[in-house]
Formats: structure tokens, sequence, C-alpha cells
């Protein structure tokens, strides 16, 4: 007995994961119910099949890991549905069961294993083809590795959770809550990556900057949420806009920075930055419907330099392409 507690207690503190946990757990339930078959099962009620997740296989009966059978045709929704956990007449008692039949089980114990809401996630049993008496203290040995079972999988379950809030935590942070965009942190970090890639590949990085002129009086005079679907607009017309590999990320306010590779540094980089701010351009222009009412748009101010990645940090190719829209923008003063 000794032997067995220690082995049960080395299986619960050394596991990290369920099938750690779960197959010593089936070879201890092997030795106390006698039985040759042992084995965790998972339910989909939704989809009405019972999986056979991890089994201990020891003599001539042989419940194979992976199989999936109907649920209402398993020896374990009878006992649930019948409270009878325990029978070493299978043929007799639940004679209907074509799986049971097919395996040829006649000793079959079994226990739920439920999350903490009480919801079914599956079963630990244990089977012979031959009758076989239940075993001294099978019973509550079953309902204590049914329980172990239990708080791993929701052990684990919680981990995901976990995870999962991270990592949308992660995603909040790097993105605007308006536009769905990359925000400026985001792009500081994708901006890190391409001026490397930049010079791993001896490339021109073109950086543009996008201010939309006359947000402000869109703003005012239609109101805050016509400024804020406007602004959806825009960013979903130049997402569409950008070339494979492009990064566009909302600044803040109106302003919009877009990041990618140009040619390489001995080709003609200027001419791949005038053509990426024409793109960009005509992509703001045109008709953008805010606050039920359309806006023509005359389309913002885009600037986009081409800068060698070995001269410049991240700081100066942001400096750069703002010079750049300004550029634009005081053009385009003149000329209206």
């Amino acid at each position: 007995m000794d032997s067995f507690f220690a082995q049960l207690s080395d299986s619960v503190t050394s596991a990290r994961t369920l099938e750690d946990l779960t197959r010593p757990l089936l070879e201890l339930l092997e030795a106390v119910t006698g039985l040759e078959s042992t084995y965790l099962t998972t339910v989909d009620l939704a989809e009405g099949l019972q999986h056979v997740v991890y089994a201990r296989n020891s003599r001539n009966l042989q419940i194979p890991e992976g199989l999936s059978v109907p649920w209402g045709d398993t020896l374990c929704k009878r006992a649930l549905d019948e409270n009878r956990p325990y029978s070493d007449d299978v043929a007799g008692v639940w004679g209907d069961s074509g799986a049971a039949r097919d395996l040829g089980i006649q000793t079959y114990v079994s226990t739920p294993v439920r999350t903490d809401d009480g919801a079914l996630y599956g079963t630990l049993c244990a089977a012979s083809s031959q009758r076989l008496p239940m075993a001294p203290m099978a019973e509550q040995a079953l309902r204590l590795f049914a329980r172990l079972i239990e708080q791993h999988v929701e052990r684990e379950r919680l981990v995901e959770k976990l995870q999962r809030a991270n990592a949308d935590l992660k995603t909040q942070a790097l993105t605007d809550a308006l536009t769905g965009l990359p925000n400026r942190r985001a792009l500081m970090l994708e901006l890190t990556r391409l001026r490397a890639l930049a010079q791993r590949t001896a490339s021109w990085l073109l950086a543009g900057a996008i201010d939309l002129d006359g947000f402000k009086q869109i703003n005012d005079t239609r109101g805050h949420d016509a400024g804020d679907e406007f602004l959806r607009a825009v960013a979903a017309g130049l997402q569409a806009a950008l070339r494979g590999g492009d990064v566009l990320a909302r600044m803040g306010g109106d302003e919009f920075v877009v990041i990618g590779l140009g040619p390489k540094l001995g080709e003609d980089g200027a001419a791949a930055a005038r053509l990426l701010q024409q793109r960009l351009a005509m992509a703001t222009v045109g008709r953008h419907v805010a606050g039920g009412t359309p806006i023509d748009y005359a389309g913002a101010s885009v600037g986009v330099a081409c800068l060698d990645p070995n001269q410049v940090d991240s700081e100066q190719v942001l400096r750069e392409s703002d010079a750049a829209m300004y550029r634009v923008k005081l053009t385009r003063r003149q000329q209206g």
C-alpha cells in the first residue's frame, strides 16, 4: 500500500501535462481493479461522440487510443443514465451496446470526469473480457483518480485562459482601437524589423506619412461619430492599397504611416517612392460615407521618403517621412 501511495504521489507531483498524469494513473487503476484495460475518454455532446484519449491494455482486451464511438451506444452513457458504475455481466445488462459487443467487454466500471461547472468532460473507465468481481477499493480509487484528472484539466484550462488573456492584452497594446490598425508602438517594432531586413537585403527603405487634410472640418461639422467613421473608411482604403509586406499604422488623430521595402540600393528608389506615394494618395480620394451622408474627399497629403537603412535610425525614418509629407502639403496649399 505504501508503494501505491508513493507512486501516486510521484505521478501527481511530477505531471506537467494531462498525459503525464493520466498514463501512470491508468497503470495504477489496472493494479487496483485487476481489469485488463483502463482508459480515459472525452465526450463531445454536441457531436454525439466519445473519444478514447489515453488507454492501457495489458492482456486480451484492446481499447485503442483514438477510438471514437457514438455516445449513445456507449457503456459510459448507460452507466451514467442508470447510475450503475459497475457490471460483471455487460452482455446481460447492456447487450444492446454494439461497441461493447464488438470489443468483447464483460466487466466494466467507470466514473464521470467533470469540469468545475459540472459539465461532463469524459469518463475514466476499466474493463475486461472476463467476468471479474469489483476489487476492494476499486471504486474509491476510480473516483480519486477522476478527481485528480478533473483538477489537472481545470488547471490546464486556467493556463490556457491566462495565455489567451495575455495574448489579447498584447494585441490591444499594439492595436489602434478605432481602426484596428497597428498603433505607434507596433509601428516602431515593425520599423526595427524592416530596417534590419532592408540592411540584410541591401534594399531601400520606404516610409510614407499621410495627413488627412480637412479632417478637422469633417469632425467639427458632422460630429465625432462621423469623423470616426471617416477615419475607418480611409484606413480601409489605405490598407487595400498596400503592397505585400507593407505595414500601415495609425499614429493618432488623422495621421497614418506606411513603411515597406523598396528596390535594391543600386536601383532607382526615388521612383519606387513616387509610385507608392501616388498609390496611397489615390486610395484616400473619393466618396466616403460618414454619419449616413457621403463625403466627396479630395484626398490626403501623402509624402514618401526613400531612405538608406544604413544611414538612419527609426526616429529619423519618421522625421524624413513627415518632411516629405509636409512638402506635399505645402505644394497643395500653394496650388489651391
